[in-house]
C-alpha cells in the first residue's frame, strides 16, 4: 500500500486488516489522522472527546498487533471508543454518532463484529473478558482477549472481583489499565521502558518459569522465598505489587503515546501464551487538541464546537437545568441543617454537586465509580443522625440495588436518594436511560416515591426529603431544562402521599407522574376542543399513592390514563393495584397506563424518543380515543372535522 499525502494513508483503512498490511514505522502517520478525524468529527456531532483523544496510538497500536475481530478487544464504558469505530469500518458513518439512526456513543454488539460487548458503564470489562477467554479454552481454542479499562474505572469493586477471579484461575487474559489522571506507579522514564520491553520478552518469560521450575524442586520454605524474591526484585522497580498480589504478570508504566514502546510491548504480550498480564499504560486525557488538553474536564463530553477556537456550541437555555435547580435546593436547605451531607460517585458536575462542594466541601463525598459503596456509607451515615442525600443518575443506581434493599429499607433508614436523568436522556441512549427506578424501587417496603413534574416542584420534593427522618426517601427528575416556571425562593414540605388537581372536568382523567404533566396539560386542551372534559391531575407521589385522589378520578370519569417516564412496573401498576383491591375495577371505567414500551430505546432527541413511545401531547390523545367506544370516539372525531 502506497500514499502520497497525509491524510491518504486513513482513506485507504477501511478495515484492521488493512491498518496490518502497514510497515510499523508508518503507524504515527496513521494515528496522526484517526485524531484528526475524530476531533473533527466530534466537532460536529457532540459527544466524549477527551478520552477517545488519549487512546489514539493505543488504539492504533492494539487492532495492528492483535488479529481484530478474532481477538476480542472489550473496551470499558466505551465512551472512548470512537477512534476504535473509525478504524472498524464505520468511518463513513462517524459523523451520525448519537444522531437518531446512527452510531451509538458506546460499543454495542448488533452495531459491529468488532464491538464484543456492549459497555456504557464501568468497570464491566475485565469480568466479560474474563468470560470469554474462559470460553475460548473450553471450546479449545488459541485467540486472545484484550480489557482496556480506564484509572478511574479501578475504583469500582467489580473491577477486583473480576482480577482476583482472574488471577485465581490464571486465565489467559491481557488487560490494559489507560492510566490517564492518577499515578499509581514511578514515573515513565527510560529504565521502565527498558523493563516494560525487557520482562515481556520470551526469553525472560522462559527464564522466570524455568525459575520457578527450579524453585518447586527445593524444600518449601526456599519455593516461598525464591517467589517471593523475583516477585519483589521487579515490582521495586516497576511498581505494580497490588496487581501482582492478585495474581497478574504486571508490566510498565509504558507511554501511552509512543507507539515505539506499545507495539513491542503488545506483541510481546500478545506472544506470551500465558496470563493474566496487566499493562499498565500512561495517557493523556484529550492529547494532541490544546483546548481538551488545558480543560480535561470540560471536554470530557462536549457539544458541537469550534475547532480553531474550541468554543462549544451552547443553546441559551429557556429555564434553569432540573440539576441546577436540585444542587441549589440542597444548598438552601444544608444552609439551614448542618446534618445535610451529599454523596455522589464520580459524577459530580453531571449531578450538581461540584455546585454544594464549594459551599459545603466538608459535607460532600464522591466515593468514585463504587454506586454500592455509596449507598451503604450513606446508611452508615443515617444511623448517626445525619441526611445524607445519595446523587446518583438513575441507570447507575441500578449497580447499588442490593444495598438499598439491605442496608437501607429493611433498616428503614433515612437515606434520601436524588435520581437524575430519569427517563428518556436523548443522545447518551438505552445504556443511560433511567427507566426503571420507579419498579424497582416502589417495591420496597416504605420507601417514599416522589416526581417533579417541574422544577418548583423539584424544589418542594427536596425540602420534603429533608424532612422525612423514619424511613428511606426518593425524588426522580429528568436530563435537561426545566419549564420556565415561576421559581419560589425556597422550597416548602409537601404532605406526603397527596397530589394535586390541576384541571377538573368531568368524563376523561389524566393522572401523571413527573414531567409528562406538561403533555398532559396540552392534551386536555385538544380533547377539551373536541367536548371531552378532561380532569389532570399530579400524582406526585407513587409511594405512598393518594388513594383518594386515585378514588375520585376512579369514581367520577368514564376513562382514567395514567402517565409516566419509566418502564411497564412502575407507578401506573402501582394504581391498577389499588383499583382491583378496592374493587374500583368492577365498574364501567375503562384505565389504560402509559409507560415506555417494553423495548429499549435507542438514541434520538428526546422529544421524538417520547412520541415514539406515544408520551407525548398526540401520544395521550391518541389513547384517549382509542379507549373510547367506537361509536364515541366516532362522534368524537366528526366534531374535529
Amino acid at each position: 500500500m502506497t500514499t502520497t499525502s497525509r491524510t491518504a494513508l486513513l482513506d485507504e483503512i477501511s478495515l484492521p486488516s488493512d491498518l496490518r498490511t502497514l510497515p510499523e514505522e508508518m503507524l504515527q502517520q496513521v494515528a496522526d489522522d484517526l485524531r484528526r478525524e475524530t476531533i473533527d468529527a466530534v466537532s460536529i456531532t457532540g459527544g466524549h472527546l477527551g478520552a477517545g483523544l488519549g487512546v489514539i496510538e493505543l488504539t492504533v497500536a492494539l487492532h495492528y498487533v492483535f488479529d481484530t475481530p478474532r481477538d476480542r478487544l472489550v473496551w470499558d464504558v466505551g465512551h472512548q471508543a470512537y477512534p476504535h469505530k473509525i478504524l472498524t469500518g464505520r468511518r463513513s458513518r462517524i459523523r451520525t454518532l448519537r444522531q437518531g439512526g446512527g452510531l451509538s456513543g458506546f460499543t454495542k454488539r448488533s452495531e459491529s463484529e468488532y464491538d464484543p460487548f456492549g459497555a456504557a458503564h464501568s468497570s464491566t470489562s475485565i469480568s466479560a473478558g474474563l468470560g470469554m477467554a474462559v470460553a475460548r479454552d473450553l471450546a479449545g481454542s488459541d485467540n486472545n482477549v484484550v480489557c482496556v479499562i480506564g484509572d478511574g474505572a479501578l475504583s469500582a469493586g467489580m473491577a477486583y472481583e473480576a482480577m482476583n477471579n482472574a488471577g485465581g484461575c490464571d486465565a489467559r487474559l491481557i488487560v490494559i489499565l489507560n492510566d490517564n489522571d492518577m499515578s499509581i506507579a514511578p514515573p515513565v522514564g527510560a529504565l521502565s521502558h527498558h523493563l516494560a520491553r525487557l520482562t515481556t520478552s520470551r526469553s525472560y518469560l522462559h527464564l522466570r518459569d524455568g525459575l520457578k521450575q527450579i524453585a518447586r524442586r527445593l524444600p518449601k520454605s526456599w519455593e516461598r522465598r525464591a517467589a517471593r524474591a523475583e516477585e519483589y526484585t521487579r515490582t521495586y522497580w516497576s511498581g505494580g505489587s497490588m496487581f501482582e498480589e492478585l495474581g497478574f504478570y504486571y508490566v510498565g508504566p509504558i507511554d501511552g503515546h509512543d507507539l515505539s514502546q506499545l507495539v513491542p510491548v503488545l506483541r510481546n504480550a500478545r506472544d506470551a501464551k500465558q496470563g493474566p498480564i496487566l499493562i499498565h499504560v500512561a495517557t493523556k486525557k484529550g492529547k494532541g487538541y490544546a483546548p481538551a488538553e488545558a480543560a480535561p474536564d470540560k471536554y470530557h463530553g462536549v457539544n458541537k464546537f469550534n475547532i480553531v477556537t474550541g468554543v462549544q456550541v451552547k443553546p441559551t437555555p429557556n429555564a434553569p437545568s432540573y440539576t441546577q435547580v436540585f444542587a441549589q435546593s440542597l444548598i438552601q436547605e444544608a444552609r439551614a441543617d448542618d446534618r445535610i451531607v451529599a454523596i455522589t460517585a464520580a459524577m459530580p458536575s453531571g449531578t450538581g454537586l461540584d455546585v454544594f462542594a464549594r459551599e459545603f466541601p466538608d459535607r460532600t463525598f464522591d466515593v468514585g465509580i463504587a454506586e454500592q459503596h455509596a449507598v451503604t456509607f450513606a446508611a452508615g451515615l443515617a444511623t448517626e443522625g445525619y441526611k445524607p442525600f445519595v446523587t446518583i443518575y438513575s441507570t447507575f443506581l441500578q449497580r447499588a440495588y442490593d444495598q438499598i434493599v439491605h442496608d437501607v429499607a429493611l433498616q428503614q433508614l433515612p437515606v434520601r436518594f436524588a435520581i437524575d436523568r430519569a427517563g428518556l436522556v436523548g443522545a447518551d441512549g438505552a445504556t443511560h436511560a433511567g427507566s426503571f427506578d420507579i419498579g424497582y424501587l416502589g417495591t420496597l417496603p416504605g420507601m417514599v416515591l416522589m416526581a417533579a413534574s417541574d422544577e418548583a416542584e423539584l424544589m418542594h420534593m427536596v425540602a420534603t426529603a429533608v424532612h422525612i427522618d423514619d424511613r428511606p426517601s426518593a425524588v426522580r427528575y429528568p436530563r435537561g431544562d426545566g419549564n420556565g416556571v415561576e421559581m419560589p425562593e425556597r422550597g416548602v414540605p409537601l404532605d406526603v402521599g397527596r397530589g394535586r388537581l390541576l384541571r377538573q372536568g368531568s368524563t376523561i382523567a389524566l393522572l401523571s407522574y413527573g414531567t409528562r404533566l406538561t403533555e398532559c396539560l396540552k392534551a386536555a386542551d385538544r380533547l377539551a376542543a373536541m367536548g371531552l372534559s378532561t380532569t389532570v391531575a399530579d400524582a406526585r407521589f407513587a409511594k405512598p399513592l393518594d388513594s383518594k385522589l386515585v378514588q375520585a378520578l376512579a369514581t367520577d370519569h368514564e376513562v382514567l390514563i395514567t402517565v409516566e417516564e419509566g418502564s411497564i412496573g412502575g407507578f401506573g401498576s402501582f394504581v391498577l393495584h389499588h383499583l382491583a383491591q378496592n374493587g374500583l375495577l368492577d365498574r364501567a371505567l375503562k384505565v389504560r397506563t402509559l409507560t415506555l414500551p417494553d423495548v429499549f430505546i435507542d438514541h434520538d432527541k428526546p422529544e421524538r424518543m417520547y412520541a415514539q413511545c406515544g408520551l407525548d401531547c398526540d401520544g395521550i390523545v391518541s389513547c384517549v380515543l382509542g379507549t373510547l367506544d367506537a361509536e364515541r370516539a366516532s362522534r368524537v372525531a366528526r366534531t374535529c372535522l
